[in-house]
Order: C-alpha cells, then structure tokens, then sequence
C-alpha cells in the first residue's frame, strides 16, 4: 500500500491497527516529510517578501534540502513498511530440511539488513534537514520562526526514531553484515541532539528579539 495516497485520517486508523505496518519507522519518515513541508512554506514565506532578502540565501538553501526530503520521505515511508513485511514474510518460508533452513536464514537477515537500511536513510535525510535549519530560523521570515522550531521538534523526532528502528534490527544480523550500518549511524543521536539544540537556540532568540 501505498501510505501518501491515503487521508490524514485513514493513515492514522492504519497506524493504530493492531498490524505490524506501518509501524514507528514508517511514522517516523511521514514525520520527516512534515518537518520538510514546514521548512518549505518558512522558505517561501521568506523567499516571498523584499523585507526578508537578508534570509534569501538561508530559505534557498533551506528549499531546496526540504524540497528533495518532501519527495523522499514519502517513498521512505513505503519502503519502510515494505522492508518490515519482507521479514514477516521471511519467517514464514518453510524449513523442513536444511536446504530450506538456510535458505529461510538468508532470506531473513536480507530482509532484516533492508529494514535497517530504510531508516538509516531516514535519520541521515533527518539530520540534512535539521544543518539547514538555524540559519533559515536566524535570517528568514521572522513570523514564521515558531514554525521553524516545529519543523525542527519533527525532523529530530524522525531522526531519533528512526534510529531505534536502525538499532532493533541491526541487533539481530551477524556482526560483519550490520557493521556498516553500525558505522554510519554511529553518533547520529548525540549530534542530532547538539543541532536540535542550537535550532531551538535560534528560534527562542528570533521569537524574543
């Protein structure tokens, strides 16, 4: 299924089915493509108006991550769920001899590594997001600020969460088969935490000057 092509409404009565997708990692990419959304009208509400040409270079920049995340996120989203079903699916083989065992084990940890791949894209789309946003919270549209510190609250909330969905399932692949996604998330929470911190730095300043 398709996510993006569902209501608000009917997403969120998917999402609190008792099904095992979409789950938290497919959440967490929507909430990645809202952050991206917020970033965009912050963007264009700057890029719109002669008083704000100071924060023109800041919204540029800002538009065009958010306008590449918009798109991404989406398809994150899908794929994510999908990632999670191929695993589902994986435990369902037969394994009635040891040719089939093995061939089930592969089939799993295949799957597994793509449900942990998905979201790794998901926290580094997150992060890109998350570097643009101090500057465009300093020089953009100044009554648009709060929405920058909103769009700021979900990219981190999608970074982190989807960083627990990264953890979950590099947990149970073997040690040489999760290493590189081990590797490049490795840090990520602790600098998504340092950034979130100096965005919302900015937004109070701006909201307060």
């Amino acid at each position: 299924m398709n996510w993006m092509d569902l209501t608000l409404d009917e997403f969120q009565t998917h999402l609190a089915s008792d099904n095992a997708t979409p789950g938290g990692g497919t959440a967490a990419a929507i909430a990645l493509g809202q952050a991206a959304a917020l970033t965009e009208m912050v963007a264009g509400l700057t890029l719109s108006k002669e008083k704000w040409q100071s924060g023109w270079s800041a919204a540029e920049t800002a538009r065009t991550v958010s306008g590449q995340i918009m798109v991404r996120s989406g398809e994150l989203a899908n794929e994510d769920s999908e990632a999670f079903d191929s695993v589902v699916a994986g435990f369902k083989m037969p394994k009635s001899n040891e040719e089939e065992k093995e061939a089930r084990r592969q089939s799993i940890r295949l799957a597994t590594l793509r449900a942990a791949e998905v979201p790794l894209e998901t926290s580094q789309h997150g992060m890109d997001l998350l570097n643009v946003l101090a500057d465009l919270a300093t020089h953009g549209n100044a009554n648009a600020a709060s929405d920058v510190g909103v769009a700021s609250l979900l990219a981190s909330a999608a970074v982190k969460g989807a960083l627990f969905n990264v953890d979950i399932n590099v947990a149970s692949l073997p040690t040489e088969m999760a290493q590189p996604v081990i590797e490049q998330s490795s840090g990520m929470r602790e600098e998504c935490s340092r950034v979130s911190r100096l965005v919302m730095h900015a937004v109070h300043e701006r909201i307060n000057s």
